[in-house]
């Protein structure tokens, strides 16, 4: 009696939170459920979602990166600096990023795969080493337009406008950073769906053991997991840049937690009791559709981590409330 409504709650539970805010909040003001506010949310979840979505990958293999929200940080910053400081090209500005993503990631691995330090200890360290990098790096200052430099002179370099056009353009009337997370989304589910390396991450992660015993390189396999994790960080750092036009210290620090909740919601759309990229972008509308929802409520700021604590808490225990009773 009890298992059917468990189950039903557990496979479209978010989706009909999903639909009860939004009905809430239209009702509540007439221009919640507008085509210009919709884009607004889809815009404002881009970057979480590019979080969110490396942290999936290393959800996926059995671990967890706890240093993507300081690898945001820093890819900010370095993206802001390669034009404001030392006037790079476009190419420069998105490929460095990049490479300090599969750096940061390639790091993690080897503290976890090679030395076999439990991955949250060791991303916890490297999140805190990279965040004291970039606060060294830019000696605790943001970067943006004219800013004076600490020798008194002004900054050579401006923000490139073909590198804003990538978190503030649109393209047939669809902002670019909502184009680019639909296109990562729909490429990360191909990638995990129907290549051999996304289904022996998949492997990994259910049983590592296993999957070794069946060919699996597994230490190879959890390497390009976390390499995907930093990579996906640094893209939603170049696009917090590109977005808001100067590049924030501290930028990533609150969107780890936004990233997490986002992945656990998703564990329970439709009941896939994993990690999936597909319940990783609803995870995040949900988040998207009640932060957005109550900033038109005129609610003070710091209530929303209250609210994404709670969809964190509710996720995490309609999940593993969930599977505990599969396994009995």
């Amino acid at each position: 009696m009890i298992s059917k409504p468990m189950d039903f709650i557990f496979k479209y539970g978010s989706l009909l939170v999903i639909g009860i805010v939004i009905v809430f909040f239209s009702l509540w003001n007439e221009h919640f459920f507008t085509y210009n506010n919709i884009t607004d949310i889809l815009r404002s979840i881009s970057i979480v979602t590019f979080v969110a979505i490396g942290v999936t990958f290393s959800l996926t293999v059995d671990g967890f990166d706890l240093s993507v929200g300081s690898t945001v940080s820093l890819t900010t910053v370095v993206s802001a600096a390669l034009m404001v400081w030392y006037e790079q090209p476009l190419i420069v500005v998105i490929v460095f990023p990049l490479l300090i993503g599969v750096v940061v990631g390639l790091i993690n691995a080897l503290l976890i795969v090679r030395i076999r330090i439990p991955d949250l200890l060791a991303t916890l360290a490297i999140m805190y080493i990279v965040a004291g990098v970039h606060k060294t790096f830019t000696k605790g200052y943001s970067i943006y337009n004219n800013m004076q430099l600490t020798d008194g002179s002004t900054a050579p370099g401006v923000f490139r406008e073909d590198f804003l056009w990538l978190g503030q353009g649109k393209w047939l009337g669809i902002p670019i950073p909502v184009i680019l997370m639909v296109i990562a989304v729909a490429g990360v589910h191909v990638f995990f769906s129907y290549t051999r390396w996304g289904r022996q991450m998949q492997m990994t992660g259910g049983n590592e053991e296993a999957a070794r015993l069946s060919g699996v390189r597994v230490k190879r396999i959890r390497t390009a997991a976390y390499i995907a994790s930093g990579v996906f960080a640094a893209i939603g750092g170049i696009l917090f840049s590109a977005r808001v036009g100067t590049g924030q210290i501290d930028a990533g620090g609150s969107l780890l937690m936004e990233a997490v909740a986002a992945v656990f919601v998703g564990y329970s759309v439709l009941g896939a009791g994993r990690p999936n990229v597909i319940g990783t972008f609803i995870g995040s509308v949900l988040i998207g559709v009640l932060l957005n929802g109550m900033t038109m409520m005129n609610l003070q700021y710091y209530i929303n981590d209250i609210v994404k604590g709670c969809v964190l808490v509710l996720a995490l225990a309609v999940t593993f409330v969930h599977l505990n009773r599969k396994k009995t």
